[in-house]
């Protein structure tokens, strides 16, 4: 398939698949960047074996690529610039975008008939080895340098990610270490269920969120005839995925997005689990320094 200069690997029912999954996201309130979209047009032409020369070392299509999708879209799809992060929050949570995603919510729960047994929330935080602020303390009046005791000058990030249904239930989370392998002793004293996984960041990417996706699946018994609401932050990269949406759809897991640039506000576990997380465990953290001097957290 081409038009004009711009050519596709695509055939027309496979570039109207991949104008699906774009429709699909953006009606769970995803919000999709355009390099998002090339990621998805390469995620694509792997899952159907096409002949491509698209970036596979960053896994995306090429910019002429988009061009032409946009072009032969142009009807239906445009693309927006998006505000400054702090401009865009004192203008996104606004009466009009919390009463679209209520209402979105309660049209999925209705037509499905959901319960808020299987209405879920996940979230992610970055927990670092040293406190993320320091306390101020008492010093002597005159002393330039006032010092505080750390685990490591720079310290190191783990990603926890955190599940929790509307009625209370929390699914075990799943905790990313900043390594290429794996030690059985970083779980030691962790909760009933908890698991790890590992990525030189430490931060979570597209393959641990499926990872992670799947046990919640078993963890919940999802099906199509028993399905679940999972609410999510969407605009994060690792939840834009051809083979995400579609492990998700196979077994009966609705992905809703919380509106852009709105989840300061409305995200659940951020507000009432995430943010007494970090200051209790930077508590507990400052006094566990204190009781052993020369010994460091990990």
């Amino acid at each position: 398939m081409t038009l004009g200069a711009f050519k596709t690997i695509f055939t027309l029912e496979e570039e109207a698949e991949l104008f699906q999954y774009v429709q699909q996201m953006e009606k769970m309130l995803f919000g999709l960047t355009s390099y998002e979209l090339r990621k998805l047009a390469f995620e694509l032409a792997e899952k159907n074996k096409k002949a491509h020369k698209f970036n596979k070392e960053l896994g995306v299509a090429g910019y002429d690529w988009y061009q032409g999708f946009m072009l032969r879209h142009a009807k239906h799809l445009s693309l927006r610039k998006p505000e400054a992060t702090s401009a865009a929050r004192a203008m996104g949570f606004t009466k009009v975008a919390v009463k679209k995603f209520l209402e979105l919510v309660e049209k999925v729960i209705d037509i499905n008939k959901i319960d808020v047994e299987r209405v879920w929330n996940v979230d992610e935080t970055g927990i670092s080895t040293v406190p993320k602020s320091l306390s101020k303390v008492i010093s002597t009046k005159g002393k330039r340098q006032v010092g505080s005791l750390t685990s490591a000058e720079r310290g190191q990030l783990v990603t926890a990610v955190v599940c929790c249904s509307a009625s209370g239930r929390y699914m075990p989370p799943m905790l990313i270490f900043p390594r290429q392998r794996m030690k059985a002793e970083l779980m030691d004293g962790a909760s009933p269920g908890a698991w790890a996984e590992c990525h030189p960041s430490g931060w979570i990417q597209t393959d641990l969120f499926i990872n992670w996706l799947k046990k919640f699946i078993l963890h919940t018994g999802a099906t199509k005839d028993s399905p679940v609401l999972l609410i999510l932050d969407g605009h994060a990269t690792h939840t834009k995925s051809i083979e995400l949406i579609d492990i998700a759809k196979e077994n009966g897991v609705i992905l809703l997005c919380l509106p852009l640039h709105c989840t300061h506000k409305m995200q659940p576990l951020d507000i009432s689990f995430m943010k007494p997380l970090s200051t209790f465990y930077d508590h507990n953290l400052r006094k566990w320094l204190r009781t052993n001097p020369g010994r460091f957290h990990s």
